[in-house]
């Protein structure tokens, strides 16, 4: 680890005299690349210097405690090496996952498609849940979410709801939300207070821009229609609903909550290139099995990954084995626990698949 940490601080250097270079100031292109490339290793470089500056102080410590015949010295030095051995046994776990290798999607912003399953009206309400609660949550962050195309139940809910939410890193925070999505509660309608099982499926995919996915204009079929359900006068008289079939691998998007045609075609593009990109990866995993072990599965939709179980309050996460008794903020946004608690449980899995295959 250290070795590889004393490359990436001769880079960091390396790349600190190349921002100062005339040649390099003169080419604003190359001056954003080499300050991007100094941005990117500076946290762990920093970190870097830390370490040593605390190792350093526990080494003088050491000494000091080996030295000194006074015996109040010795007991503060004593007290300070337990202090500072937290310390570095703290930054030493910091940098093995700093130095974990990048998921090079993680910055990019997200395509959320939730669909409802079994369950039928009681699935779409919870589909409506669901969306209200990512969106609190994206509200809660900073993000900004758009629909690009839903369609509504004429009770609230969603039969499917596809949206874009930009922000600082949406995907590598959302990216464990995939899977399905099951909620116990009674529903309204129950007049015996039963409590009845529903599910949505959730699918979280990395916004994929076109540098992304090559799609050539003659692979696509583009169908454009009046669009249906509810939108006003407006979307039922004029062909503003936009389908696109991408012809290679058979994937159709639609979408038709805009007025505009043309913003219609462009959210549907956006949905196909992030699909196409999501399905790249999929074969790139089943390929790197061994690589990203941790990972496996994460996408699945035929996956069941949590329970909202409104009896009781309570919300579990199965892949964790973690149950939350805060249902109610959980559903109001409040999802940073969860989320941060995926997080920290895959990358203690890529540490672990790290040390074995070392």
């Amino acid at each position: 680890m250290f070795a590889k940490l004393e490359e990436l601080e001769r880079s960091f250097q390396d790349l600190e005299h190349e921002l100062g270079a005339p040649e390099v100031l003169a080419d604003q292109e190359r001056y954003r690349k080499v300050a991007k490339s100094h941005a990117d290793l500076g946290a762990i470089v920093r970190a870097f210097h830390e370490y040593k500056r605390v190792s350093k102080e526990l080494d003088d410590n050491r000494e000091l405690m080996r030295e000194a015949d006074d015996p109040e010295l010795r007991g503060m030095a004593e007290t300070e090496i337990e202090s500072l051995k937290a310390k570095q046994e703290a930054l030493s776990d910091q940098l093995k996952l700093m130095l974990l290798p990048k998921d090079p999607l993680d910055d990019k912003n997200s395509i959320l498609e939730i669909r409802a399953g079994t369950g039928g009206e009681e699935a779409a309400l919870f589909c409506a849940d669901l969306f209200r609660m990512y969106s609190r949550f994206a509200e809660r962050v900073g993000w900004k979410v758009e629909i690009l195309d839903a369609n509504a139940t004429d009770t609230g809910g969603y039969k499917e709801v596809i949206a874009s939410i930009s922000g600082d890193r949406v995907y590598s925070k959302l990216k464990w939300e995939a899977g399905v999505h099951r909620v116990q509660r009674v529903p309204a309608t129950e007049a015996q207070g039963r409590i009845h099982t529903s599910a949505v499926t959730v699918a979280i995919m990395p916004e994929a821009e076109e540098v992304d996915v090559n799609i050539r204009t003659e692979d696509l079929r583009i169908d454009v229609f009046r669009a249906s359900g509810s939108g006003g006068q407006h979307v039922n008289r004029t062909e503003s609903a936009v389908r696109i079939t991408h012809l290679p691998s058979g994937l159709v998007v639609q979408c038709q909550d805009e007025k505009s045609q043309h913003k219609n075609k462009a959210s549907a593009m956006k949905v196909l290139r992030s699909r196409l990109l999501a399905r790249e990866q999929e074969k790139a995993k089943a390929v790197e099995t061994d690589i990203r072990r941790a990972q496996v599965g994460s996408g699945d939709r035929s996956e069941r990954i949590r329970t909202y179980n409104f009896p009781q309050g309570r919300v579990t996460d199965h892949r964790i084995n973690l149950t939350l008794y805060k249902l109610d903020a959980v559903m109001d946004g409040d999802c940073g626990e969860l989320l941060q608690s995926l997080t920290n449980y895959y990358q203690t899995e890529a540490l672990k698949q790290q040390a074995s295959d070392a």
